[in-house]
C-alpha cells in the first residue's frame, strides 16, 4: 500500500509539473500558431519571441543557424509553376549555389522534368505536404499520409529517397504538430528572411525583390522565396553576387543538422 501511495504521489507530481510548464510557457500542445517575427535591424536576426523560441527548442525545428556568422540557406516554396523556375535553376547553376525547393504533390505530378533537374543539379527537394493542408488540424494518421504520399511519389519519380525535411504549409504549427514531425523523423524548417512575394498579380520589379531580401539578411539566415515571383527570379543573380561579395556562403540546408562530411553517406 505504501508503495502504491508513493507511486500515486509521484505521478501526481509529474502531472502538476507538466501542467505548470505549459502554463508558464504560455502554450498548449494543440494551440495553433502562424510563424512570424519582429524584424531586427539590418544585419541582425529577427526576434521570434520567447514563446516561439521555447517551442522551437523542444523539437527538431530550425528557423536560422545560430552556429555560424557567414552561412546562408536559400529555400524556395513552390505550390505551382509560374514559368520562373528554369531561370532560377540557371542562376543557381551559374554560381554553384545549393538550394532547397519545398514542393507539394501537385507540383511533383505536373512538373516532373523540373523536379528531376533540381535533383540532378544537386538541390534538395523538401516536403511541403501532398495537398497543402493545415497540419495542426489533422489527426496523426492523416498527417502521416500527407507526408508519405509525397515521399512515395518523389521516390517513384526520382528513384531516390527524399530527405526528411518539412516546411509546414503557411508556416502554421503547434507543439503537437512539431512533435508528430519529430516522431516521423522529420526536421521542420521555418525561415528568418522572407517578404510578401507570392502575389503574382503584383509585379514590382527586380529592385523591389532585391531590396526586400537584402535589408533583412543576417548571419545564419534561412531565406524563403516563392518561385512563382518573377521579381525573385530577376533579382536572384544580383542577390547572390552581392551577398557573396559581402563574404557570405550559401550552404545546403543539411548543414543545419548533418555534418557535411556525413551527408553523402547519410542519404
Amino acid at each position: 500500500m505504501k508503495l502504491l501511495k508513493a507511486l500515486g504521489v509521484f505521478l501526481s507530481f509529474i502531472l502538476i509539473s507538466l501542467l505548470l510548464s505549459i502554463k508558464v510557457s504560455g502554450s498548449s500542445p494543440t494551440k495553433s500558431y502562424g510563424w512570424g517575427y519582429k524584424l531586427g535591424k539590418p544585419g541582425e536576426k529577427p526576434d521570434v519571441g520567447a514563446l516561439y523560441e521555447s517551442i522551437i527548442k523542444r523539437h527538431n525545428a530550425y528557423y536560422m543557424d545560430d552556429n555560424t556568422s557567414k552561412k546562408l540557406y536559400l529555400t524556395f516554396d513552390a505550390g505551382y509553376e509560374n514559368g520562373n523556375t528554369p531561370k532560377i535553376l540557371d542562376v543557381l547553376k551559374k554560381y554553384n549555389v545549393p538550394a532547397t525547393f519545398f514542393l507539394v504533390g501537385d507540383y511533383l505530378k505536373k512538373e516532373e522534368a523540373l523536379v528531376k533537374r533540381m535533383v540532378k543539379e544537386g538541390h534538395i527537394v523538401g516536403n511541403h505536404t501532398w495537398s497543402h493542408p493545415d497540419l495542426t488540424k489533422l489527426d496523426k494518421e492523416a498527417y502521416k499520409e500527407e507526408l508519405q504520399k509525397f515521399e512515395d511519389y518523389y521516390q517513384k519519380l526520382t528513384g531516390k529517397k527524399p530527405l526528411k525535411i518539412l516546411r509546414p504549409p503557411a508556416g502554421t504549427f503547434s507543439d503537437r504538430s512539431l512533435a508528430i514531425a519529430d516522431e516521423l523523423g522529420y526536421y521542420t524548417i521555418f525561415w528568418s528572411v522572407a517578404y510578401k512575394d507570392w502575389e503574382v498579380d503584383k509585379v514590382r520589379g527586380w529592385e523591389y525583390a532585391y531590396n526586400s531580401v537584402m535589408r533583412r539578411i543576417h548571419p545564419g539566415a534561412i531565406i524563403l522565396l516563392h518561385s512563382v515571383s518573377k521579381d525573385n527570379a530577376d533579382a536572384l543573380e544580383r542577390i547572390i553576387v552581392d551577398l557573396q561579395n559581402q563574404g557570405y556562403e550559401f550552404a545546403p540546408i543539411t548543414d543545419l543538422f548533418i555534418p557535411p562530411e556525413l551527408f553523402v553517406t547519410a542519404f
